[in-house]
């Protein structure tokens, strides 16, 4: 059957190129993903919706593991989503704190990458993100933020906050070096994350894993609509963090 131009241009013929471009954003170049706990705060939300570049770290076989095309490798202080190494099926969102050749150490709340203690500092540019904390995403109760400290770190070019649980006895974890294809990831949450510190079956994302970096907060909100979980309550939507960038 000879399809008539209209066909692609009216109708179903539009429906489906519409489909088709949609497949193709979202396989290539870049998909939405919700923040759904706090162990990204205060640098991430919960609530928070994000856009992942996916072409970044290169092209992939639709529907696989294997990569196309490889572009740039993920650095240190990046934020990425993965899928969770222990459970593929699940995605995670963590910061590089690890690349491959790394050696990685963390100790009563220091982090130290290639035995080089990485500086915790008081906040100047990024206080404003404890400003959005509320004892609700801490999790423990009515003066939830008075038990933690803010501070901010930088791996490379990246500067970012990290929060650390006041008059805690911390663990020792590591030193563990990163093999190749893979990246130690961590919470900003520090004391409230499952990262690469806790897995079991290994402490590294591996490359074959990697979904894309975090690039900024399209939508946010303070509530989700009690039937439908995933979509904002338009009345707790935070305004001020629309085109947020991820840092």
């Amino acid at each position: 059957m000879k399809l008539d131009r209209k066909f692609w241009t009216e109708g179903t013929g539009s429906f489906l190129i519409a489909i088709g471009v949609a497949l193709t954003i979202r396989w290539a170049f870049m998909e939405a993903y919700v923040i759904p706990s706090g162990s990204m705060l205060p640098s991430l939300l919960i609530h928070d919706h994000i856009f992942v570049n996916k072409l970044v770290y290169g092209l992939r076989v639709p529907f696989t593991e294997k990569w196309l095309i490889k572009n740039k490798e993920p650095q240190r202080g990046e934020v990425i989503v993965f899928r969770y190494p222990e459970k593929p099926d699940t995605f995670y969102i963590k910061r590089v704190v690890g690349i491959p050749g790394d050696r990685i150490y963390y100790e009563n709340g220091n982090l130290y990458v290639n035995d080089e203690l990485i500086e915790k500092r008081v906040p100047q540019e990024l206080k404003s993100d404890f400003d959005w904390l509320r004892d609700e995403d801490l999790g423990e109760g009515p003066g939830s933020r008075s038990y933690y400290v803010h501070w901010v770190e930088q791996l490379g070019e990246q500067k970012y906050s990290t929060l650390l649980r006041k008059n805690r006895e911390w663990a020792s974890y590591g030193p563990y070096s990163v093999p190749e294809d893979s990246y130690f990831v961590m919470g900003d949450n520090r004391d409230n994350s499952r990262d690469s510190r806790l897995w079991q079956t290994t402490h590294f994302v591996p490359r074959k894993y990697l979904i894309g970096r975090a690039m900024f907060v399209w939508l946010s909100c303070e509530e989700t609509l009690p039937v439908v979980s995933f979509l904002c309550n338009p009345t707790t939507i935070r305004w001020s963090r629309f085109f947020h960038s991820v840092h």
